[in-house]
């Protein structure tokens, strides 16, 4: 009778041990399958963020164009006035890995013969053109004043850039976040709910394109001598984040 008693007993708590882990498996399945269930109560709310980019680096473009008859002579020329323009960039604390050679060009020039009826090379023109990064403001106006006396006859807009915008969308990005649960939060307190997990979200941001200064801005003197320290300012421009967040309600 003793050993009946034994089995009976141990045969509940074997029984109470597999119901305890069945169980748990129950839940978690039931965890797992409701947590599959489309979501019937959500609140979606957008918002934006934005940041202020201020340009770090100013890029010109500047040429040297000659036209002649001798296309040897003139290449010589070219590259004289280019490397005399480039020894003046770099004197002022230009690094040579932020100057490159955007174009080197050689062409002929045809003109067209009435009476032979024919096509001639009349003489050529060469250009080269390079690209500079600056990325000391101070130095813009010292550089484009002083270039066109080195042989420098062709200066392009000079287009303030940011060498990383990225560190701004993400400040921009996470002030959007922020203002979007603040947002909902609000909203499902107003209505005597929880949020409850995000279940979607996306972002739209607006694109930043560097702000050119044309020639015209650059100027002149109004004497004919020459050009005169251009007073460049790079200014700022309002970088927005867009976001749409879905929220769970409970």
């Amino acid at each position: 009778m003793k050993n009946f008693k034994n089995i009976f007993w141990l045969l509940i708590d074997v029984a109470l041990v597999v119901a305890t882990f069945l169980g748990i498996y129950t839940f978690k399945a039931l965890d797992r399958y409701g947590a599959s269930l489309p979501i019937t109560r959500t609140i979606t709310v957008s918002s934006d963020g934005k940041t202020t980019i201020v340009p770090d680096i100013a890029e010109v473009n500047f040429s040297v164009v000659s036209e002649g008859s001798d296309p040897e002579k003139l290449q010589v020329e070219n590259i004289k006035k280019m490397i005399a323009a480039l020894d003046f960039v770099k004197s002022q604390g230009i690094d040579p890995k932020d100057i490159k050679t955007a174009t080197y060009n050689l062409s002929p020039k045809y003109e067209y013969d009435e009476k032979k009826r024919k096509s001639f090379i009349s003489g050529y023109a060469s250009t080269q053109t390079v690209t500079v990064k600056i990325r000391d403001f101070t130095k813009v106006s010292t550089i484009l004043g002083r270039l066109p006396s080195l042989g420098i006859n062709e200066i392009q807009n000079v287009n303030f850039k940011v060498d990383d915008t990225d560190k701004f969308l993400s400040v921009a990005r996470e002030d959007a976040f922020k203002k979007a649960f603040a947002k909902a939060a609000a909203m499902a307190g107003q209505n005597q709910v929880r949020l409850g997990r995000v279940v979607n979200f996306s972002e739209s941001s607006g694109n930043y394109s560097p702000r050119p200064y044309a020639m015209e801005a650059l100027g002149k003197s109004s004497m004919g001598g020459g050009y005169i320290p251009p007073q460049i300012e790079p200014g700022s421009e309002e970088l927005t984040v867009n976001v749409s967040v879905t929220y769970e309600l409970r």
